[in-house]
């Protein structure tokens, strides 16, 4: 084959990584996502970016609801190594598929309900976008406490979901299995009995803002002060 080289120089290295690695291809949320409405991808990867910014320097860092772990690749240049946990096998086998020998990352299988993970010790920092609404109220508690049980008594916590004042304008497919959704007060009220410390952002499209939290469309809780511990 001939080697072929662009007209700027600058870019030649990308077409030397297509050579060597091939394009990448895209896991099977992201797949969907790009054909049905490239815009949740924005979306999905803006949120991992806020966590990956506030988790910078971190070492072992556990995702709670990973799914398939496409958009956790936005982590991998800011922490040393990620660790996976989904409930879905499905979603962990597809995430395995992607997996490349530049992305530190280990992937299992495990609901967070059915007690804590930490693959041999505490983790430095956890985090869970997206799950806390599939989790039904009575359940929110064992969540949270089996976090709080994989994470040090220092560590941070960030958990994200989509608010319930948003629920009146999502589509059908991104309610589905919305079950628990709350308002950003009672969101931080809850982290408050399990940490210290807790800090709420809000997030509409891409944009991340201190805003008023009735008008947010996402939510994000970080949280410091382990309450419950090891």
């Amino acid at each position: 084959m001939t080697q072929k080289y662009t007209k700027e120089e600058q870019y030649q290295f990308m077409l030397d990584m297509m050579k060597e690695k091939g394009n990448a291809k895209m896991s099977l949320r992201a797949s969907v996502m790009w054909r049905l409405d490239p815009k949740l991808m924005a979306f999905t990867l803006a949120r991992h970016k806020f966590v990956a910014k506030m988790l910078k320097g971190y070492s072992r860092v556990l995702e709670v609801g990973c799914g398939d772990a496409y958009a956790s690749r936005v982590i991998h240049p800011e922490i040393d190594h990620l660790y996976g946990i989904d409930f879905d096998p499905v979603f962990i086998e597809e995430a395995g598929k992607h997996i490349e020998s530049d992305w530190p990352v280990t992937l299992a299988t495990h609901d967070i309900l059915s007690g804590p993970y930490r693959n041999g010790e505490l983790f430095d920092a956890a985090f869970s976008l997206d799950v806390i609404e599939h989790i039904q109220q009575e359940n929110e508690e064992i969540y949270l406490q089996n976090i709080c049980q994989s994470i040090k008594p220092g560590a941070v916590f960030i958990c994200g979901a989509p608010s319930l004042e948003s629920q009146e304008y999502a589509s059908p497919p991104s309610k589905e299995g919305h079950v628990n959704c709350k308002s950003g007060y009672d969101l931080k009220a809850l982290l408050e009995k399990y940490f210290e410390h807790t800090f709420l952002f809000g997030m509409n499209d891409e944009v991340l803002h201190t805003g008023f939290a009735p008008m947010c469309q996402y939510l994000f809780v970080l949280a410091t002060g382990n309450k419950v511990g090891s």
